[in-house]
């Protein structure tokens, strides 16, 4: 073991002078110490991932960020899923229709699935998922002594009931194409009346649900455990019941560089997206992995459906004048900050909210870098108020520092003074939410591959704390044309997006800074991961060769 690590450090020696050396050496000294220790949670067949910033909740009721998402995948199911190309795909349900109309959906229930054993289920244990367990889930979504941040995904629905025990039918308010995708949330997914019941608030830190794996154990701030569920339902191709693992271990360690650290000592079985400071360490000029650590882990790297942005609350203070945000929003560089700030692991997000992958159907005016252009706006906007300086505030956490600081020395260039307030990711979220902010960085994952669920950032119905617009923007032309976008029958599908990006570049609540990739690192012995647009994290068929 010491040899290969003092060969691995040879080969450190003789990197440039503009690595961190002081981070390799962090590195070294904690594989020499984990050589010595023996990990007492340790088993072979257990897929070990960090959870940097936390889980708040495995309710699935309140996964509404991916911190939270990724372990409810993994404990829950629902009606339909999608598979790694984003289809849609049965879960429970094994198949369903659809109306004429397109506003009436009926699902077949599976009669193979069984919720994680309980003794709150009586003798037995546990039961078979009814379709009643999905009426009594989506009353609970939308329950408001509840508060689920999820309950908006219903805003279109009129009704939903059980006709039998195996047959579940929605009726919506009118067609929306999109609806499906809606469903593939984990807010959708099935819980047990007889656990919530009794539990309350306390499920969420002892779920019960019917997914490939179930919980185990949660020390808070340490470590969570999930163990096989051996009863799960789904097979692979060859008739191998699933999952593979026999469970999942997540640690909570804060740090970016210490949770990379944890990878190369063999704690951790994944990387995902690595913080900006160490990405040098890790990626070449081209984004693909460094060659010294390429013998032994594998880059997963895939487009992915999020889009960083600094949002701006247009009801509070300059933030209001649109004059201003459309000068911020030409003077950034956004091709110069991904190139040297991300090693083009990402896309500038030069045509507005919606990321590559999704707004190839419509065609709009680019977001050009022109900072002469945001100097005259700048200096009409000084003169309309009858002011010299321009300080504005971006509220954000520790991880995207240097995207933050390269947009200070940006706008400082075009008359705008930019101070940065790094804070806990637990307080960003409240703050958006409760619209403490004048501006903020923020990103916007897709829950379902459809612009609309972009355009919904924007609808004025949605604004915080009810739904995801933080910026408060409201236009009742944009909220026409939005009702109009999950309507296939609309008379033009393109020209409502082209319309809708465009009243949202016209008014700029947000500046669209970057449309993210999703990137993975894991050992070799590690197969049957796939990276995905929207970063679900898909555990049921992942082999770790022992």
């Amino acid at each position: 073991m010491l040899h290969s690590i003092l060969n691995n450090f040879c080969k450190y020696k003789s990197i440039s002078n503009k690595t961190n050396i002081g981070f390799l050496i962090i590195i070294l000294f904690g594989i020499l110490l984990s050589s010595c220790e023996k990990d007492s949670d340790v088993e072979n067949n257990i897929f070990k991932y960090n959870e940097y910033s936390n889980i708040s909740s495995l309710d699935p009721a309140f996964s509404s960020t991916l911190r939270n998402i990724w372990p409810v995948n993994q404990i829950f199911n629902g009606l339909v899923q999608l598979d790694k190309n984003l289809e849609i795909k049965g879960d429970i349900a094994s198949s369903w229709t659809i109306s004429e109309d397109k506003r009436t959906y009926t699902f077949k229930i599976r009669q193979d699935v069984y919720f994680h054993n309980s003794e709150l289920f009586g003798k037995n244990l546990t039961r078979k998922v009814k379709a009643k367990d999905f009426e009594y889930s989506f009353n609970r979504l939308i329950d408001n002594k509840i508060a689920s941040p999820g309950f908006w995904v219903f805003n279109n629905v009129k009704d939903f009931k059980a006709i039998n025990d195996s047959i579940f039918q929605i009726e919506l308010k009118k067609e929306f194409d999109p609806f499906l995708g809606i469903l593939s949330m984990k807010y959708c997914s099935v819980v047990p009346h007889e656990i919530v019941t009794v539990l309350g608030d306390k499920f969420s830190k002892n779920p019960i649900g019917t997914g490939p794996f179930k919980f185990k154990k949660w020390d808070e701030n340490v470590k969570l455990v999930l163990s096989k569920n051996k009863n799960y339902f789904e097979h692979d191709s060859l008739g191998q019941k699933l999952p593979y693992l026999d469970g999942i271990a997540i640690s909570f360690i804060p740090d970016k560089k210490s949770e990379f650290m944890e990878l190369l000592s063999g704690r951790l079985d994944m990387v995902s997206s690595p913080e900006n400071s160490i990405i040098d360490q890790i990626f070449d000029y081209k984004g693909d992995l460094n060659p010294r650590f390429s013998s032994n882990y594998n880059l997963l790297k895939s487009p992915y459906l999020n889009t960083e942005y600094i949002g701006f609350n247009i009801q509070n203070n300059i933030k209001k004048d649109t004059l201003l945000r459309y000068a911020i929003n030409s003077g950034i560089d956004r091709k110069k900050m991904m190139q040297y700030l991300r090693k083009n692991i990402g896309y500038p997000a030069e045509s507005g909210i919606v990321p590559n992958g999704l707004n190839n159907s419509f065609y709009l005016p680019r977001y050009n870098y022109d900072p002469d252009l945001s100097k005259k706006l700048i200096s009409i906007y000084k003169s309309n108020n009858d002011i010299d300086e321009i300080n504005i505030t971006i509220v954000s956490d520790s991880q995207y520092l240097d995207i933050l600081e390269f947009i200070q020395s940006e706008l400082e260039k075009i008359g705008v003074q930019v101070q940065i307030e790094i804070t806990p990711p637990s307080i960003l979220r409240q703050g958006k939410a409760t619209g403490k902010f004048d501006a903020f960085r923020a990103s916007w994952i897709a829950d379902y591959p459809h612009v609309e669920n972009y355009f919904s950032l924007f609808y004025s119905k949605n604004h915080t704390p009810k739904g995801p617009n933080y910026t408060f923007f409201r236009d009742r032309n944009f909220d026409e044309l939005y009702e109009l976008i999950g309507n296939k029958k609309s008379i033009s599908y393109e020209k409502i997006s082209n319309d809708l990006e465009n009243i949202i570049r016209r008014y700029s609540p947000i500046i669209p800074l970057y449309y993210d990739m999703s990137v993975r690192i894991v050992p070799k012995n590690i197969s049957g991961l796939e990276a995905n647009a929207i970063n679900q994290l898909n555990l049921k068929r992942v082999v770790k060769k022992l």
